[in-house]
């Protein structure tokens, strides 16, 4: 948080009432013109994340909201409790390729989870890559791996300072050796191994001014062959569409490159070309932009697919590379909506989701069940990759007061067997989580999950964090956190509210809460808190309300239309300007499936009724807000941020403060080294046990 740059020269300036200083915030007159509206634009000199005016804000912000932070007597005492709990040993997912097993691993407290690799799983593994020798600091990362199918060569992508841009190199499994290929200036791929180890498929941005990628067209796919230079990697597809992202990747079976084009979220096109003749014309399986397709496997001539075609929930489906146009239903879909599929050892593996808990059933390749995965409680599992093959597979489950234990599951025999189980240093036993549905405005039923302590009484004064997201289908299922338990620890109810926009059921779920109907999205958040208060769990003064990235959105539209209704407001790396969210990158024009777009009129009607930035009103009284960000988020760009802090801090009078942190050497989230993140919570935590009542001393 501490920021490199000097305070500079920049003046302070009183809030209304003299309750606050702030940095000067010059406002310009900036109009622009929004299909015949007039709309200001007061803060735009911010969007210039790099010029001198913008750097000396940020040096002041973060000069004030250290000094406020560091002087709440919770806060080191909070860095010392979450130090002390993160460090136990956790393990992600095993994946196996000829004959080695790579599995990450993390002894406690190092800054990045380290990769392994054991020869059998019994085998005692070896430290692969160590992205802590990166840098002194952890601020890069290791954001991605593909190891070649005959497991000598791994494929590893290096996030500097939390960039999704990446840089790929290759290493020698075996002597541990780089090689001299690297892959740089990459964003938003993985690699695709050819069958044979000899090269792989990924995509990039071409090249634009100056020979640096323009990240405003279209992602194609490259091959690149070992041995050679990325200059030399040829161009295997364009999209002619200038707006659709392209992928490649082989089948398991080498038989056929799969391209996918992506554009948005909501549908994609699907196209095959058989490797191994040159003349081999590129076959359309599905472009009708329909609907969602996503590749599963092949068993020779016949591709398997999960779509969302006639399937809001998701459905199963086989074609034919001959006869693309005959589609075979093989799982239809189910009351439970598909969240995964792979095909693993001649079966499906199909994850669903129930009321927001997981849900994993097998099948044979005629479609018919074969078992349901006996999971070890209620809560999230995930994994399930593979090979089509092998009946070999692993998969991780965690709950909110179970932490994520890792299991070899065969699907042959339908045998879990546990890989790795953390040990932490919590009383598991004292925490409870219980689920509850509620009526939004509209009188949908919503469930939330409420996280506590044993014997928790309803009285109203329970201070309260309500988290949400609710978009882009993305499902918000129980997962264990240190974080999380250490605020309940402190006396807190933790709640989650599974809002409209998410996939907890399926796409009319999402859909609802997409475009002109958002404000569905908020109207479940005011509802879930309003349901808090209603039920005696808390109350306003000590309710508050998180949220990050979309659901960064999510607090500030709640927090502009229902200010009187928190105690509190954390937005993380929010989109917070929603007429100008899509400039900031191609990819962040893809986002239009869910939120619409200002080019178009009504577009621009909906979300100048709900953009966080243009409904802060002068002279309201806001929550205490802790506005947090990090200057390499080139996801969502830091200036969202920027924005609104300093609208907020002209408009809002009273005494309660409005903050905003910013990270240095930090981006959207992925990557952060463990120092800064127990930093982060301590200083949200300490912010909000201020300003709910808690006990800070």
């Amino acid at each position: 948080m501490r920021h490199a740059l000097s305070l500079l020269a920049i003046p302070v300036v009183a809030s209304t009432l003299l309750a606050q200083v702030y940095p000067a915030a010059p406002r310009q007159a900036v109009i622009d013109d929004y299909h015949g509206v007039k709309v200001a634009d007061p803060y735009r000199w911010l969007e210039d994340e790099n010029s001198a005016e913008t750097q000396a804000w940020i040096a002041a912000e973060n000069q004030i909201t250290s000094a406020e932070l560091d002087s709440i007597p919770v806060r080191d005492r909070l860095v010392e409790r979450l130090t002390d709990l993160f460090n136990y040993e956790r393990f992600g997912i095993p994946a196996e390729e000829g004959g080695r097993y790579f599995y990450s691993r993390n002894d406690g407290l190092q800054n990045q989870s380290v990769l392994y690799v054991a020869e059998s799983l019994d085998a005692t593994a070896r430290v692969l890559i160590d992205p802590n020798k990166f840098t002194a600091d952890g601020t890069q990362s290791l954001a991605d791996y593909a190891v070649s199918p005959d497991g000598r060569f791994i494929a590893y992508g290096v996030s500097d300072g939390g960039s999704d841009w990446n840089t790929w190199f290759v290493m020698d499994v075996g002597t541990g050796e780089k090689l001299a290929d690297t892959i740089a200036d990459i964003k938003y791929t993985g690699v695709a191994w050819d069958r044979d180890s000899s090269g792989f498929y990924y995509s990039r941005y071409p090249a634009g001014a100056e020979g640096k990628p323009d990240d405003q067209a279209s992602l194609m796919v490259y091959h690149h062959a070992l041995g050679s230079t990325q200059a030399d990697d040829t161009v295997v597809h364009k999209a002619e569409d200038p707006t659709h992202n392209a992928y490649g990747a082989p089948s398991e079976d080498g038989r056929f490159l799969v391209i996918t084009h992506e554009k948005g979220y909501l549908a994609n096109a699907v196209y095959a070309k058989r490797l191994g003749d040159p003349a081999a014309e590129l076959v359309t399986l599905f472009d009708a932009w329909d609907a969602q397709y996503r590749f599963l496997g092949n068993v020779g001539e016949t591709l398997f697919f999960a779509t969302t075609k006639d399937a809001p929930n998701q459905r199963v489906v086989a074609v034919g590379a001959a006869n693309p146009d005959r589609i075979r239903e093989v799982i239809p879909q189910s009351a439970e909506p598909i969240q995964g599929a792979s095909m693993i050892g001649r079966h499906l593996v199909v994850q669903y989701l129930a009321d927001a808990k997981s849900l994993v059933k097998v099948f044979d390749l005629t479609g018919q069940m074969v078992r349901e995965v006996d999971l070890p409680g209620i809560g999230s599992a995930g994994g399930f990759g593979g090979h089509a093959d092998r009946a070999e597979t692993f998969y991780a489950f965690n709950g909110f007061t179970q932490p994520g234990a890792v299991y070899r599951y065969d699907v042959a025999t339908g045998e879990s067997t546990l890989f790795r189980q953390p040990e932490v240093k919590f009383d598991l036993d004292a925490f409870e989580t219980e689920q509850v549905f509620y009526e939004s405005k509209d009188g949908t039923r919503v469930p939330m999950f409420l996280v506590y302590k044993k014997g928790m009484e309803r009285n109203g004064d329970n201070p309260t964090l309500l988290y949400g997201y609710g978009g882009f289908n993305v499902p918000i299922t129980p997962r264990f956190s240190v974080a999380r338990l250490v605020w309940v620890e402190m006396g807190g109810i933790y709640a989650v509210a599974n809002l409209r926009g998410g996939g907890e059921y399926g796409e009319d779920w999402h859909l609802a809460g997409t475009k002109e109907r958002k404000q569905n999205v908020f109207d479940d958040f005011i509802g879930a808190a309003e349901w808090l208060i209603d039920e005696g769990y808390t109350s306003t003064p000590r309710l508050a309300i998180e949220g990050g990235s979309n659901g960064g959105l999510l607090v500030g539209a709640c927090m502009t239309q229902r200010p009187d209704l928190f105690g509190a407001c954390v937005p993380h790396v929010g989109v917070m300007d929603m007429l100008r969210y899509h400039l900031q990158s191609a990819n962040a024009r893809q986002w239009s499936d869910d939120f619409g777009i200002s080019e178009d009129a009504e577009g621009f009607r909906y979300l100048w009724e709900y953009s966080p930035y243009h409904n802060l009103r002068d002279g309201l009284s806001y929550p205490p807000t802790l506005v947090t960000t990090a200057e390499g988020d080139d996801r969502v760009s830091p200036w969202h941020s920027y924005k609104f802090a300093a609208m907020l801090q002209h408009a809002h009078v009273g005494p309660n403060p409005v903050l905003i942190r910013i990270e240095s050497r930090a981006g959207h989230g992925a990557g952060k080294p463990l120092s800064k993140t127990i930093l982060e919570t301590a200083d949200v935590y300490a912010f909000l046990a201020k300003h709910l009542g808690m006990e800070t001393e």
